[in-house]
């Protein structure tokens, strides 16, 4: 498929892709907007944070149908536990490849981060017509300022 190449990665660039992830598309696009922009190890330390409960992940987009307000100055959150687990994956991945690469870890920023929605599959067994719910998440990082 030629989506996942459509961005070109530079000299200072890294790339990582995960496919076909099984985690909430709604989830993952909050995951996603709340760490773009930001240092690379940062937001995997936030997200560590988030899986466990300690922060709330801001929902801007996808809060109706009970989304509470958070502790602190925060509106709308949750804690998606999976969804931070695999992308902490993804953003390692990144960061071994921007290493590979030659490039210093301490001062990766993320300038790209999506989801997008991957095909569905049946769930195995009793429960028919069931569809699981398949993400595909690419990630770039680029060298920058050290925030």
């Amino acid at each position: 498929m030629d989506y996942r190449y459509s961005i070109q990665t530079g000299k200072n660039a890294a790339k990582a892709v995960g496919l076909a992830l099984p985690i909430s598309l709604k989830k993952s696009v909050e995951v996603c907007s709340f760490i773009r922009g930001k240092n690379l190890k940062k937001s995997i330390s936030q997200l560590d944070k988030a899986s466990k409960g300690e922060i709330a992940i801001p929902f801007r987009k996808f809060n109706r149908g009970g989304t509470g307000h958070r502790k602190g100055r925060m509106g709308t959150g949750r804690y998606p536990q999976k969804t931070c687990i695999e992308i902490t994956k993804i953003l390692k991945n990144a960061a071994a490849n921007a290493e590979h690469k030659g490039l210093n870890p301490d001062s990766l920023v993320i300038t790209h981060i999506c989801a997008k929605q991957a095909s569905k599959s049946y769930h195995y067994g009793r429960k028919r017509r069931r569809l699981m719910k398949r993400t595909h998440i690419e990630v770039m990082v680029d060298e920058g300022k050290n925030d």
